[in-house]
């Protein structure tokens, strides 16, 4: 009986770490699907919701370095018609937690062109916000 009860006071922790990561996941994978829903819908609200309104996007264009504030990208992003979710793919490919601190990554596929994006979030107020946005795209091969 000693025996079970230790391995259960030994384990147990185990299991609720494993739980709760697999929550923090769940969470960071939510405010990403935020921030691909956004884009595709162009809509301002849930790229808001998926971002500190301070990040910063910054990514290369060919050879020229954009640094972007998210109120100026969101603008951008959010103006026009949904695109048709049938011409893009957007994947996340890996989360990593530190503490109150993640790191996504991500690919986009759009018509003719790939970017990959690297997004750091931060756990603040008790939700998921990406800080910023590491991004690089290349031409896709027709």
């Amino acid at each position: 009986m000693k025996i079970h009860l230790l391995l259960i006071l030994v384990f147990l922790p185990l299991f609720s770490f494993a739980q709760s990561q697999a929550e923090e996941e769940k969470a960071i994978a939510n405010t990403i699907q935020l921030y691909f829903d956004g884009m595709m819908e162009r809509d301002a609200s849930k790229l808001e919701e998926a971002f500190l309104p301070d990040a910063r996007l910054i990514g290369y264009r060919g050879d020229q370095l954009f640094v972007t504030p998210f109120a100026e990208w969101k603008a951008g992003t959010a103006k026009g018609s949904p695109r048709n979710p049938e011409e893009y793919r957007n994947e996340l490919k890996n989360i990593k937690i530190v503490g109150e601190m993640a790191l996504a990554e991500t690919e986009l596929f759009w018509p003719g062109i790939y970017y990959y994006d690297y997004l750091t979030l931060l756990k603040v107020e008790g939700k998921w916000k990406i800080v910023h946005k590491s991004w690089w795209e290349r031409p896709l091969e027709k």
